[in-house]
Parts: C-alpha cells; structure tokens; sequence
C-alpha cells in the first residue's frame, strides 16, 4: 500500500520535488497537494512578461489540471493550512485532517512591506504571485494611471517594465546608489539605469520611501527629501522574508528560516522542507537553480537514499526588461585586486573582471552575456588566466589556445558545468538527454528544461546541442539571422553584393548591427557570404569560422579531435595504409575507424598532436578529407566498369576527377557526392547532395538528397553524355547552391525554398548561365584550393588569431 506524502505549497520546488519522485516511482507516494492559491504550479519566473502583456497566463503553467490526474495527485488548491500535528501525523486545514507518512513542507516566502505610514492603503501592492499580477493589471487599464515602484532590484525593475509596457507612467524608487546593488557594480547598475530612462521609466536611487499618503486609496508617495510623487498604485519589491510560521508553529526548529540538513531534512525525521522558507548551513536562497538542487536531493532522500545537498558557486545570469545581465562570485573592491574592465558605451556593453593572484574571483556583465559560463567555470576551477589574460575580457572567442573558440570552450566545459542557471541543468544532463533520444533542440529543452525559463541560457544551451549532435544539428530559424540583427540571411546576401560590403564590421555597420562584435552564429554566416561574395578581395577570417574548420579536425565530446585523411574517391595505396597505422601509433591514436564515405577515421587525437600527426599524413602525400567543413566532405564510389561486370562506366575515375576539382570548396553546410556505375546503385548515389548514376548512355545527375535526420531520396537534375559535361553540371550546380543558400542549409533545404524547376532553369536549361557558374566556381577554386594541413605546418595558415577590431584594414589589405 502506498504511503501517504502530503506537500505543503504548491509552488516550483515542490513541483520539481514532485516530478523527480514521480519518474522514479509513481507508486511508491500517494500524494496530496496544499497550495494557498486556487491554482496549481506555475513558473512564477515568467510572471513578467504575463504582466507586460508578452505571454498569458496559460503559457508558463508547468503542471496542468490533467497532469495532476494523471499522476494521480489529490488537489486541494485555495485550501488554507492552520496547522501540523506531528504527534498524530496530520496536517489541519480549513476543511479537516489530512494524514500523513511523510511530510514535505515548501511554503515559500512573503514579500517584505516596509513599515512606512500609508503602507495598508487601497492600492498598495506586492510583486509574488499571478493574483499581484492581475491586480497590477487592474491598474493599469485605468487611463493616465501612474505608479511608483520601491525597489530597484530584480522584481522590482521587472514589475516597473512590464507596468510601462502597460502604458503606465512609472517611477522606481530606490535607497541605494545604484540599482541592483548585489547583483552589479556601479558602473553597469549606471548602464542599467540609463538604459531604463530611455524606455521611460524615470529612477531615482539614493532615495528613501517617507511616508504613501492617500484618503482611504494611493494618492502619492513622500520621499524623505521632500520629494512628492504622485501615485494611483505602489508596488513593494524590497525583498522577501521566509515563510515558515506553519513550521514555527508545530515546533520544529528554525532561525531565518526553517532549518534543515543536508538530506533536507527538519530536526523531525517524517518532515523534509526545500525552498525560500528554509535555511541550509546559514543560508537562506531566493535563486531557483540551488532550490530545484534542493528539490531533487529530497526526492531521492524520500525514495530511501542518503543524497546530500551541496552548494555550488552561484551565479546570477537575469534579464532585466530585455537587457542581460550576469554577476558571479566577488566583485567588491579591495585590496590585491586587479580588474579587466571592457566598456562599450554606445553598444550598451559592460564587462568588468576582478583578478587576484592571477585568478578570475569576480565577473559583472551587461547588455552581453554569452561568455558568463565560461568565466564562471574558469572562476569554479580557480583557473590560472596568466597565459591569455591579454585576451581574456574577449571571451573564448579571442583566447589563446585550447579556448581560441566557443564551441572549444563549450567542449572544454566539465560535465557538471552549469548550463541553465534556473532549472539547473548541467552539460552532462543535456548530453544524456541527447544519448537517450532527444535529436533536435526542442527535445532537449522539452526533456531537461534547459532555457525554457528566462531564456537567457539560450545562445549556451544550443551550443551544448550543436556541439553533442554534431553535423545532426538543425539550426532553428528565426526571423533574423540571430540576435544581433532582425535581417533575415537573405537580407544579408543581398546587401553585401548591393552595396559592395567587403568586411564584417562594413556589413554590421551597414545594417545596424545590434552587438558590435556580433556573436558565434552570425560572425561564420557574414565570413562565408563575403568569402563567396568577394573570392578575390576578401581574406577568410579564421576566428570567424567554428572551432573545427579552424584547427582543421573535428572536435570530439571530451575534447580530443578526429582527423581523416583524404582518399580520392575512395581509394588508397599500400603506403598510405602504412602512413595512416604508423600515425596512430605513433600518436598513441585509441580508434581508427571506416566512416561511410569510404575513409579512414583517426579518432581521440590530442590538439596538441594535430600538426605532426598531419606533417607525418603530408609526407605520404595525403591531404586534409575536410571531414570537419562546411564543404566538400567525400566522394563515395563503386568500382565501376573496370571491375564490377555491371559497371557500365568508370564511377571510379568519374568520382576521382569530381573529388580533385571540387576538393577545398568552402559552402553553407557540408557537400556530399557518390558516383555509382550502374542504376544497382552501390554507392547509393540517390541519397547524396550530389549524385552520378551511370547508365549505358551516360550519366543520370542527381541532387538534394539526404541520409541524416531527414531521409530524402534526390530529384533527377538531369542526363548527360559525358564526363566533362557531368563536372560542369556538377561544379555549376554546387556554385548556384553557395551564391544563394542560407549559411547552415543543405542543398535539400534550399531547393525547397527555392524550387527544382528555378535550379533547373540556371544549371540545365541556360547554357550560359551554367557556364557562368562553373567559371565563377573555378575561378574561386584557384585562389582557394589549398591543403590547410600542410598550409598549418607551414605557418602559411590563413587562420590565425586576427582580433575583429582589425578586420576594417582588411580590404585595403
């Protein structure tokens, strides 16, 4: 017989509490639920953009009505709890007795009311829950209602924008100096603040709250220097208190707040508590990641194991009506310190690091965050930054070494790494969540909740998808390329040609770029438009590119690298066999590998080993296979006519000839061909980029196939005599996919953007239009067409670290 579990408040630890115990064993408890309002469990984190009219109510409901019934959980919503007898193991409430076996009490807290006169009038609100925001709402529907908000930290700012949205006149008020004071220093508070005046709000910090003054309702607020603010409605937002008097109560003990051990456990055994209301080791928590850890750790506890909760380094990653914001570890000044400060006024960028004994103690960022994981971890590690401190306020991007690029810090990342600071997900979680299915990253926000809170984890938490599923990623479309601009890809393209843009800072200037720097998904999209665009004048901005196409060698989950030698059409010699087995030896390499496109793979290389593992390849005559670029990848092959007794044409030869001419082509997503030399189609040519199907009278042209995530068979193209005619077609084809494809498209995705019978027309049925195209293709081919491995070893590699700022000397290069 299940055992009877009762939950004092229904709000998101409990709720996270409850889905742990119930995926473990939904047998096990027989769960009753009290939560003080008349609905289930919501995420209070998204009340916000529910005030500002963003989202609705609906949208940010984590456990519906159905959930509940089918999970099987007894429901006593608005019900109020009056009291615990713990002799008899009951909980009272309005409406009777409810037993219990375990009790797990998650009350939360109370908003803090400062004890100034007026502070029981109409029209004096707090900021915890759906009912504040509706009454908020309430407010401000009424024409010309003006509000005054006390409070410039988080919720309160969050409450001021969403009312301003509304169409209130809104004045925050705030004692400090500057807003957000434990989150910020100073200068970004300042940011901030400027920020906020320009939207509208007015701000005055250094202020203190007289007296709400009103004949029954608000009707103003007295500042202590005589200041008058005029008011309809105030809204206290000056923090939160515990709330643990059903606790107190029932004699369990207690400080700031309920106390608790490391199994989440009161001094009464039968009794668990998570949440604001409770205090762990002297601490009190209000963040949402340390209380969804302490949720899980009273689940498992529940369920008979002995879990330990334990606190990590925390951060805070917020976004402030739209603005990023981070803070982690101690940013106070003090004595032996150093600071690395960044400070872009005109973008509304702000980056400050405090430095002691070469050791990253304390991070503030604003208006750009994406890097916050990475000097959090590097904070966590107590990492030793003397090697790259001349870089290090540029991020992983502009690190030297291991760090030159995010996805290489986002490899680097341990598997504990925190990737959403609000639900508490790891690196490693969202890795498991791909290894058990989850294959796009709506899955893997749908199975971990990664980023599906604030949405300020977002850029992290793809990256973390994109780098696990590899070249299965799909990057998700929005309407503009990313978040630094609204301009759509095509947008892009075509401005670059219009307006001769030859530079990414001409492009970002040009457009109105949002982020001067731009970020990790729009810098590769802009370096290959302009490297497609302007062959001739542009130089490839290496730091652009992902980490793989820059160290020439796909990057691995633990962080080693694959390499894969090219092999013409697949075939090899005796002596590259040998180069390829004394390499791995010698590099100690611990797999080696046939991949599907007919090559050898070398897998588990150390970064450090990849220039003398491909000096050794080089001098066997082997080039890179390109198998980490957005390029040409392999030509797969049958043996053709020369061996097989149903070839009716040399495939082999035809694919050699492709794989030459084409090799070292840089495209919007990895390019792949077959060539089979009979319509038995061994080299399964109908699932290719680019296929050749032999026949007695030539060659069938295929393309738009795929093999991946989607599985598409290739539209016929069209027929052709010869083997020259096929190169062209091919080449002319592969031209018209690059000058026209969005970044990160396969050819199957852009010909059903654009249409088969629009390539057609270009490729097959223009004479000169496909002439054109090859000539453009090879053309491009001769400037670059190059082994970067062999290029690398040589130090000629044109992919050396090159600071953005230094790209507007580029084009007079």
């Amino acid at each position: 017989m299940a055992m009877k579990l009762v939950v004092i408040g229904a709000g998101m630890a409990s709720g996270r509490a409850m889905e742990h115990l119930l995926e473990a064993n939904d047998e096990i408890y027989d769960i009753t639920l009290f939560g003080a309002e008349p609905r289930g469990n919501y995420n209070r984190i998204m009340l916000s953009p529910v005030l500002s009219g963003e989202k609705q109510f609906e949208e940010i409901v984590t456990h519906d009505a159905d959930w509940y019934e089918s999970h099987g959980v007894t429901c006593r919503f608005g019900e109020l709890v009056t009291g615990i007898d713990r002799m008899r193991k009951v909980v009272i409430s309005e409406k009777g007795e409810t037993p219990y076996d375990k009790l797990l009490i998650a009350t939360g807290s109370s908003p803090f009311i400062i004890p100034v006169p007026g502070r029981d009038l109409d029209g004096v609100l707090a900021y915890r829950d759906l009912g504040d925001v509706n009454r908020m709402i309430g407010y401000a529907e009424r024409p010309g209602a003006k509000a005054v908000v006390i409070g410039g930290g988080l919720l309160g700012l969050e409450a001021a924008a969403g009312l301003s949205m509304r169409g209130m006149e809104v004045t925050v008020v705030h004692l400090m100096g500057h807003l957000m004071e434990r989150q910020l220093d100073a200068s970004a508070g300042y940011l901030l603040q400027r920020e906020l005046e320009n939207r509208g709000i007015r701000v005055l910090c250094g202020a203190n709250t007289k007296e709400i003054v009103g004949e029954g309702k608000v009707e103003a607020v007295h500042l202590e220097d005589g200041t008058v603010l005029a008011a309809d409605m105030v809204v206290m937002a000056v923090g939160i208190r515990p709330n643990f008097g059903l606790a107190q109560a029932a004699g369990l003990k207690y400080n700031r707040g309920l106390l608790v051990n490391d199994e989440m456990k009161t001094d009464d055994p039968e009794v668990f508590a998570i949440g604001e209301c409770v205090e762990h080791a002297g601490s009190c928590y209000g963040l949402v990641a340390p209380l969804y850890d302490m949720a899980r750790v009273a689940a498992r506890n529940m369920l008979g194991f002995h879990e330990r909760f334990e606190p990590v380094e925390i951060s805070t990653k917020l976004k402030v009506t739209g603005v990023d914001l981070f803070s982690a570890g101690d940013f106070a000044e003090g004595g032996g310190r150093e600071e690395i400060v960044y400070r872009d006024a005109t973008q509304g960028i702000y980056k400050r690091l405090v430095i002691r004994d070469n050791r990253i103690i304390g991070v503030v960022m604003y208006g750009d965050t994406s890097d916050g994981a990475w000097f959090l971890q590097k904070l966590k590690d107590k990492e030793d930054i003397s090697e790259i401190r001349d870089v290090l306020i540029f991020g992983p991007g502009f690190a030297a070494g291991a760090d030159a690029d995010p996805m290489a810090a986002v490899a680097a990342l341990p598997d504990e790494a925190e990737i959403c600071g609000c639900n508490g997900v790891s690196k490693g979680t969202i890795i498991a969540a791909i290894e058990a299915g989850a294959t796009s990253l709506d899955a893997v926000k749908a199975v971990t909740k990664a980023s599906t809170s604030c949405g300020t984890c977002a850029g992290l938490t793809e990256q973390v998808v994109a780098l696990t599923l590899g070249d299965d990623f799909v990057l998700p479309q929005a309407a503009g390329m990313c978040k630094c601009t609204d301009h759509s890809h095509d947008d892009v393209r075509r401005m670059i040609v219009a307006q001769a843009l030859k530079s990414i800072p001409a492009v970002m200037q040009a457009m109105g770029w949002k982020s001067s720097g731009g970020c990790a998904s729009c810098r590769p999209a802009l370096n290959y438009y302009l490297l497609c665009a302007w062959p001739d004048d542009y130089r490839d901005h290496g730091q652009s590119r992902f980490i793989n196409e820059r160290v020439h060698a796909n990057i691995q989950k633990d962080g080693t690298y694959s390499v894969v030698p090219r092999m013409w059409g697949g075939i090899t010699t005796p002596q590259e066999l040998r180069a390829i087995a004394d390499a791995a030896e010698k590099f100690n390499v611990p797999t080696v590998k046939v991949t599907g496109g007919q090559r050898i793979d070398l897998l588990g290389v150390r970064k450090e080993d990849l220039p003398a593992i491909w000096s050794d390849l080089n001098d066997a005559g082997m080039v890179s296979g390109h198998a980490y670029a957005k390029g040409l990848r392999t030509v797969k092959t049958c043996v053709g006519s020369e061996h097989c007794r149903f070839g009716t044409q040399d495939s082999t030869g035809l694919g050699i000839k492709l794989e030459k001419a084409l090799w070292g082509a840089w495209s919007p997503h990895k390019f792949k061909l077959a060539v089979s030399g009979c319509p038995r189609n061994c080299a399964e040519a109908t699932c290719k980029d680019f296929g050749v199907v032999c026949v007695d009278s030539g060659y069938q042209l295929h393309v738009g196939g795929a093999a991946g995530m989607d599985v598409r068979q290739t539209d016929l193209l069209a027929q052709v005599e010869t083997e020259e005619e096929a190169i062209e077609y091919c080449a002319a084809f592969y031209q018209l996919y690059r000058e026209n494809a969005q970044y990160l498209h396969r050819p199957y995705k852009w010909i059903a953007k654009v249409g088969l019978d629009w390539v057609k027309a270009r490729v097959v049925e223009d004479a000169d239009s496909r002439k054109a195209l090859a000539d453009r293709f090879f053309h491009a081919q001769r400037i670059f067409q190059k082994d970067p491995w062999a290029a690398r070893v040589a130090g000629t590699d044109s992919h050396e670290y090159r600071p953005l700022a230094d790209l507007t000397q580029v084009a007079a290069e």
